[in-house]
């Protein structure tokens, strides 16, 4: 689950990362009124779930109220690299005498939290990694000892941190740890992190990526949520609770268990053919998971047949197939299905479905069987 900036800052402020005063403007007449409160200059600032803003002309420094109503009003609408720009953020303009990069992501392969830090922050990381990585500290933090005081301000001196900056750092970094640790996040990056000429160390970017698994330990997550860029398909798939991601391809997929159905994509893809989506039922089939399933592909015009891509492990196969003939009772189909169900129980499923099998529900004997059959109906229609 991604922030948009003013999302992560106060996600950020509320673990006690000093942040630039602003507020969020969804009207020119909005950004101006928050400017005025706020004293210029000002930044007007698009708020996209993407990089690029700067280069796309999405954020602007202004200095009287003309200045912020006309940015205000050229940015509002703007499409940046595919996303429209629907609101504003409006801050106060920092003197910057420094920028300094900071963040923490998971190390997945080390079994450790990766704190970065770095003195040469405002460009892109990646391009600092590529062309001097020894600018860019890093240090892996066990999740069971954490963070000491003493290993942050070792880390400080060593990323070779101005002076004026150390001290406001390290307690940043205390804090930002915090953050990803508590707020269970699985990114936190600041960049840049500012050293200004009054002496504040303050965050004046943030990208904040959530794990969304952990919203029922955090209520107040579903604000993120509703603001997350999805597309009509993916909206219809949230409602319903499906894990779902829409593709560009022709053949709707529809498996239980991500890795299943991870494998189903690449496997129609060795086919020759490409998947319209990537969806997850999970460990469930029933009547009611089934049935949401195939209205959110069958309502995907571009989907030419749905391949079902079903292992019985603890769900059992007769489970499973009732769950598809009901569902195939309460809606109606464009597409044709291709059906592969294998695992506990699946003969007895299979027999069940048996007497429905037709030109319009085939029957897959392997998953690349029904991935070849599923392409070679896509490419018929």
């Amino acid at each position: 689950m991604d922030l948009l900036e003013y999302q992560g800052k106060r996600f950020l402020a509320d673990y006690g990362v000093p942040v630039p005063k602003g507020g969020v403007a969804e009207s020119a007449q909005e950004a101006v009124a928050w400017a005025e409160g706020i004293g210029y200059p000002v930044a007007v600032k698009a708020q996209v779930h993407i990089g690029g803003r700067g280069k796309a002309g999405g954020i602007v420094v202004a200095a009287n109220p003309t200045e912020v109503r006309s940015a205000a009003e050229r940015i509002l609408g703007m499409d940046i690299r595919g996303q429209v720009v629907k609101c504003l953020l409006i801050e106060k303009g920092s003197e910057i005498e420094a920028e300094y990069y900071a963040g923490f992501t998971l190390d997945r392969s080390a079994g450790g939290y990766l704190g970065m830090l770095s003195a040469q922050g405002g460009v892109d990381i990646e391009a600092v990694a590529e062309t001097a990585p020894e600018a860019i500290s890093r240090i892996l933090v066990n999740p069971v000892e954490g963070l000491t005081e003493a290993t942050i301000a070792s880390w400080v001196r060593f990323a070779r941190i101005d002076d004026r900056a150390t001290h406001p750092t390290i307690r940043i970094l205390s804090d930002l740890y915090a953050a990803f640790v508590h707020g269970d996040a699985d990114l936190i990056e600041i960049n840049p992190l500012v050293l200004t000429s009054a002496g504040e160390v303050l965050a004046l970017d943030a990208k904040v990526t959530l794990d969304s698994n952990s919203v029922f330990r955090h209520p107040n997550y579903q604000d993120f949520d509703a603001t997350q860029p999805r597309d009509d398909r993916e909206a219809a798939a949230h409602s319903r609770g499906l894990q779902y991601v829409g593709l560009d391809g022709t053949v709707g997929v529809i498996a239980n268990g991500a890795g299943l159905a991870m494998s189903t994509v690449d496997v129609i893809a060795q086919a020759g053919g490409a998947a319209a989506n990537f969806l997850d039922i999970g460990g469930a089939a029933e009547v009611e998971t089934m049935a949401s399933a195939l209205e959110v592909i069958n309502n995907d015009p571009r989907v030419k047949v749905i391949f079902i891509n079903i292992f019985g492990g603890i769900v059992q196969g007769d489970v499973v197939a009732r769950g598809i003939l009901a569902a195939l009772d309460r809606v109606k189909l464009r597409s044709p299905i291709v059906l592969r169900l294998d695992g506990t129980n699946a003969a007895k499923g299979r027999a069940m479905i048996g007497n429905r099998l037709s030109e319009r529900l085939v029957m897959a004997d392997s998953m690349p069987d029904g991935a070849m059959r599923a392409v070679e109906i896509a490419g018929r229609t």
